[in-house]
């Protein structure tokens, strides 16, 4: 048996399907993680420079080509990404130092840090037109942060 709503109650119904918020959408490659100040003493060894990583998530359902996107801090230091294709779901993991690229892994072959540990911005930034995609901010406190 069908019911009918009296007015007022299908009217408060109406109002609440429209007050709840909108979610707002990932974007299609969004930071998950940002270790800003590696372990130890910063003695700018291999190692050391390959523990400061970032980690991209392709948050689509389709492969992203990253040729030519730029990870930058706020400083202005910037890692232009050679052809890498990431999978959906997939992260990848951009270290400071150096290394051979693979298929999770790529290295910006710095011999010096990039990510301030009192306080920096990371942001990344698409290739055709170097629009902003996401952005992970972080203080003073702790070594890592995680994004979202």
């Amino acid at each position: 048996m069908l019911r009918r709503l009296a007015p007022a109650a299908a009217g408060t119904l109406a109002l609440a399907c429209l007050a709840a918020p909108a979610q707002a959408a990932n974007p299609a490659v969004m930071f998950t993680k940002v270790y800003y100040d590696s372990p130890g003493k910063d003695t700018r060894s291999n190692s050391s420079l390959n523990a400061e990583y970032v980690v991209l998530l392709n948050t689509t359902k389709k492969a992203i080509q990253l040729e030519g996107w730029v990870l930058r801090d706020k400083t202005g230091y910037k890692y232009r990404f050679v052809p890498f294709l990431l999978k959906p779901g997939k992260t990848v993991t951009v270290r400071t130092g150096s290394g051979n690229d693979g298929s999770s892994s790529v290295f910006w072959n710095r011999k010096q840090y990039v990510w301030n540990n009192t306080g920096d911005t990371a942001g990344i930034y698409r290739a055709s037109d170097l629009k902003r995609i996401d952005t992970c901010s972080w203080g003073s406190a702790g070594d890592w942060t995680n994004c979202k």
